[in-house]
């Protein structure tokens, strides 16, 4: 199936196509977006940070946590994160894919800053320690960082400093 597209304008958004089978989407002349015909998608005059154009968070988004906590599907990309100012040893769970599936892919990172231990637990899923290939809850020290990489339905693989 072939489509021909030609100039239209809405919303302000330019779309144009040309007999090569390439798409664009402008705004005032200036090219946002172009799909050539090998569906390859080219983000052009993205702003920049440090000379590279960077898609997805800039920074990493904090959830700040001084109770028990189990992650939801919203924690995606972010970073628990237990602060200083609460002095009690707390568990962060990780739930069951049956409960939230988080998309394969999926990183959660957490951060302890104070002197009392935080245990990453999972429920029914697997979580393996990297390198060690040991499985079950982690203990996070003080000053510790830990992220928790998603590699299947039901599996996850957990590395960082101060994590045993």
């Amino acid at each position: 199936m072939t489509a021909t597209v030609n100039a239209s304008t809405v919303s302000g958004i330019i779309v144009s196509g040309d007999t090569s089978g390439n798409l664009a989407l402008q705004t005032a002349n200036t090219t946002a977006l172009t799909i050539n015909s090998s569906q390859l998608v080219d983000f052009v005059n993205v702003p920049t940070l440090a000379g590279t154009n960077a898609v997805g968070f800039l920074t990493l988004p904090i959830n700040s946590q001084s109770a028990a906590y189990t992650t939801v599907l919203a924690d995606s990309g972010k970073i628990i994160f237990h602060p200083s100012t609460d002095a009690n040893a707390r568990t962060y769970t990780i739930p069951a894919n049956a409960s939230v599936a988080y998309p394969v892919g999926t990183t959660l990172t957490f951060i302890n800053m104070t002197s009392q231990v935080v245990t990453i637990a999972i429920t029914t899923d697997t979580m393996y320690l990297s390198s060690a290939g040991t499985t079950g809850s982690r203990s996070l020290a003080q000053y510790g960082s830990a992220t928790a990489i998603k590699m299947t339905s039901t599996t996850w693989l957990i590395s960082g400093s101060g994590l045993t």
